[in-house]
């Protein structure tokens, strides 16, 4: 087989299945809205769930931070991109969730491929819940570690992996909220598993740092717990990219020595990380986002019971309405686009086989008759 029949062969596959993914350029957009060409859209897509990539402190603050240190880094952070200003945000992130060391990293996923790939050796063993995101499969399964993955949010799963023996150390990996179902993981009982077998949990809370906990600390602070390895990004409740990984001393230390994404990769711009110290201090004061982000949850969920479609028990800001096939959540997906509303059809491999769903995503910018506007045309589409 050549490379262009392989190449060919494969997209058309995705075709055929009605896989295949199209990328959609827009004029740009906030959490209420998306424009694309001369048509607004409301939008129900984004991960901005406080609304922060449009606030103008933040916005203020980045134009400050170009003016002051150019708009590129100009190396990896051991070299010359590591800035004051970088040293600053990783000590106010460390304090804010009650950890000795923050590392900062360009994306959520290089920090997840970082860690595994240098943490994970030959006789060690990483134990994933099954629906975990990409980016920490993905790492796992290139580590030389063994990978086994235990059912969605099940402890009992979990504990008989746990048992099995194992030559080297023992790695948990989960999610504070999953991206695709939004549902929380039981992170004290899955501590509370790992440490009684010697073993680390790690947590991504991506989804849930910002809009969970005192002063939005997330998923682990909620539930009280925490994990020796916790990953925030700032891609979604703080309105910017970039990620942390929170931690103790010795294994920031370790991380700076062994971790090539962070070795290797061009720093995050310190302009970038101005508009992040004060995506923090809006995330920590802004408790009425929150609440207005809980209430239009609460008002879509009530609304949304007669739909003829599976939700999943999700409180958080990601509502998934499940079709099932893939050929039929496109065609929902263009029916509300025809209506106005931008919402994105989520279709295997990212979901499992028969879960194809429209990931409606809600949004402290929202207001209550746009809620209403998205449920009446649901329940308009389904008849």
């Amino acid at each position: 087989m050549s490379w262009q029949t392989r190449i060919n062969d494969a997209v058309a596959a995705r075709k055929e299945a009605a896989a295949f993914r199209v990328r959609q350029p827009n004029n740009g957009g906030s959490a209420r809205f998306l424009t694309q060409g001369d048509k607004r859209y409301l939008n129900f897509s984004g991960n901005d769930y406080l609304g922060l990539s449009q606030d103008a402190d933040v916005i203020a603050a980045w134009q400050k931070g170009a003016e002051k240190y150019g708009v590129g880094s100009g190396g990896s952070g051991h070299v010359t991109g590591y800035s004051v200003v970088h040293a600053e945000f990783e000590q106010q992130l460390a304090q804010w969730q009650g950890y000795p060391r923050a590392l900062l990293f360009i994306s959520g996923f290089a920090a997840n491929q970082a860690i595994l790939a240098a943490l994970m050796q030959g006789d060690d063993r990483v134990l994933a819940d099954k629906l975990s995101h990409a980016s920490l499969l993905e790492a796992a399964a290139h580590a030389p570690s063994q990978l086994r993955r235990f059912h969605h949010n099940q402890p009992d799963s979990l504990q008989r992996l746990l048992k099995k023996p194992v030559d080297g150390e023992t790695l948990v990996v989960t999610e504070g909220v999953f991206s695709m179902d939004g549902d929380g993981a039981p992170l004290a009982e899955l501590h509370r598993l790992a440490q009684s077998h010697d073993s680390w949990l790690m947590v991504d809370d991506a989804h849930g740092v910002g809009v969970l906990g005192e002063e939005g600390r997330g998923s682990c602070w909620q539930q009280g717990v925490r994990p020796e390895l916790l990953v925030v990004t700032f891609g979604k409740a703080f309105g910017c990219s970039g990620a942390a990984v929170l931690c103790d001393d010795a294994t920031a230390d370790y991380l700076v020595q062994f971790a090539r994404h962070l070795i290797y990769s061009t720093a995050m711009p310190a302009a970038q990380v101005c508009a992040l110290q004060a995506a923090l201090a809006r995330v920590r004061q802004e408790d009425g986002l929150r609440d207005k982000l809980a209430a239009n949850i609460a008002r879509f969920r009530a609304g949304a019971s007669g739909l003829p479609y599976r939700l999943t028990a999700s409180q958080t800001a990601i509502q998934p309405v499940i079709v099932g096939e893939n050929q039929p959540a496109l065609d929902l997906a263009a029916t509300l686009r025809e209506r106005g509303l931008w919402v994105s059809a989520i279709r295997p491999p990212t979901v499992p086989p028969g879960s194809a769903r429209l990931r409606l995503t809600l949004t402290a910018a929202h207001r209550p008759e746009d809620i209403d506007f998205l449920l009446e045309s649901l329940h308009g589409c389904s008849y």
